[in-house]
């Protein structure tokens, strides 16, 4: 992840960060854990992770450039840094309590989603968990990411993360859809200010508000899904 606003690791959470770490994952998969974040980007989830009392998280990325900002911030001993793919995860079996990946599932090459699942659950431990976060296929959204229409940038239906986990032997705990119309918006804006303009976003604290909202309220949303995941049981 290219850092070309000096940007650092996120003390101030918003929208699906914050969702992620107060409401959607169980503090419990972190306190005392091994923990495994794929693609870690600059370390907004390092930051918050390790005020859990976790034993160790290892904060991989795909290139050690990936990782020039997060070295310099988080300094933390419990954080251990790693370059690595997704779909080839440099680790033994049984490895990690828990693995994360926020905003990565995308990312990686066409048509090997379900092979970054089955690493997933490779290096998890038999008790473990998984959670993902990834942008949501729907009309709006679609329409209003340009990574989307322009350079193959995925969005995905529930349905979608449910036949990967089936295929890797993976079975779905949890699913949910949260954010809206205006988390669209605001990601035109993020593209906008940073490419164009090298700034922060426009209007930033009122997206921010606007976005707390949207993540806190109980009704289901269009932007972005989060799924948690466990070993399939045997029968």
């Amino acid at each position: 992840m290219i850092n070309i606003i000096n940007e650092f690791p996120a003390a101030d959470l918003h929208g699906g960060q914050l969702y992620a770490i107060n409401n959607f994952l169980d503090p419990k998969d972190l306190t005392g854990k091994d923990v495994l974040d794929i693609g870690c980007g600059f370390g907004w989830f390092e930051r918050h992770a390790i005020k859990q009392d976790i034993k160790k998280i290892i904060a991989m990325d795909h290139t050690d450039e990936d990782l020039k900002t997060i070295r310099k911030f988080i300094l933390d001993p419990r954080v251990d840094f790693s370059v690595g793919s997704a779909i080839a995860l440099p680790f033994p079996d049984n490895s990690f309590d828990t693995v994360v990946t926020w905003e990565v599932l995308e990312h990686i090459p066409k048509r090997t989603e379900v092979q970054m699942f089955r690493e997933m659950k490779r290096v998890l431990r038999p008790e473990g968990r998984i959670y993902l976060s990834t942008p949501h296929h729907s009309f709006i959204t679609n329409l209003l990411d340009p990574a989307y229409l322009l350079t193959g940038h995925r969005h995905y239906k529930p349905r979608m993360i449910e036949k990967f986990a089936e295929e890797a032997q993976l079975t779905v705990e949890n699913m949910t859809v949260k954010g809206g119309f205006l988390d669209s918006i605001f990601v035109l804006n993020l593209y906008i200010a940073k490419w164009i303009f090298r700034r922060r976003p426009f209007f930033e604290n009122f997206f921010n508000k606007s976005a707390d909202r949207r993540y806190t309220s109980s009704k289901n949303g269009k932007f972005q899904l989060f799924a948690a995941l466990r070993l399939t049981k045997k029968v």
